[in-house]
């Protein structure tokens, strides 16, 4: 079939209406938390308090951590939190909180800096012992040397403290 005449200016314009329209009526959406859990096996997670136990600490990280890391849990699983005997229980330490000089400018002065956090984290699966570990995670970010880690700690730290926790989590209920 051909056209013998072209569409009219109005008749483009409704089809190129009605496509954009369309396609931006139509949406993928996906939300995955990437949880393995069976609910009907676990149902209670029991997470202690996870201590400073670094050398070198700054105060606000242990509840930064301790927060995130439990609404996490709260946001991303059905789980119960319970003080005593979890079906998964998590404890450990935050065991080290170090600055390195990361690279060296022309004038052989440190240009960056590399803030690293790591933790000891021991994870029982009371309902299936074969997934239990005791593990280290470790987290790094860098920073201007010219800046004052008092300035940006912070949001350093808060960052790596997200990077901790998705790695615990992925770790103990993702089973990737």
């Amino acid at each position: 079939m051909t056209w013998s005449k072209p569409l009219p200016f109005a008749l483009k314009v409704a089809v190129c209406v009605f496509v954009m329209a369309a396609v931006s009526a139509c949406r993928v959406s996906y939300k995955f938390t990437g949880t393995s859990i069976d609910y009907n096996v676990v149902k209670t997670i029991q997470i202690d308090n996870i201590p400073l136990r670094s050398a070198y600490v700054w105060a606000p990280m242990g509840p930064m951590f301790n927060n995130k890391l439990q609404d996490l849990y709260a946001n991303q699983t059905r789980l119960q939190f319970v003080r005593r005997g979890g079906d998964l229980h998590i404890s450990g330490e935050i065991i080290g909180y170090e600055q390195y000089n990361k690279s060296i400018s022309a004038d052989g002065l440190s240009s960056q800096t590399q803030l690293k956090m790591t933790v000891n984290i021991r994870f029982v699966n009371n309902t299936d012992h074969t997934q239990d570990f005791e593990r280290q995670f470790t987290a790094t970010t860098q920073y201007d040397s010219n800046q004052q880690l008092a300035n940006v700690q912070e949001d350093l730290v808060s960052e790596m403290v997200d990077d901790l926790t998705d790695q615990i989590f992925n770790a103990t209920v993702a089973n990737w």
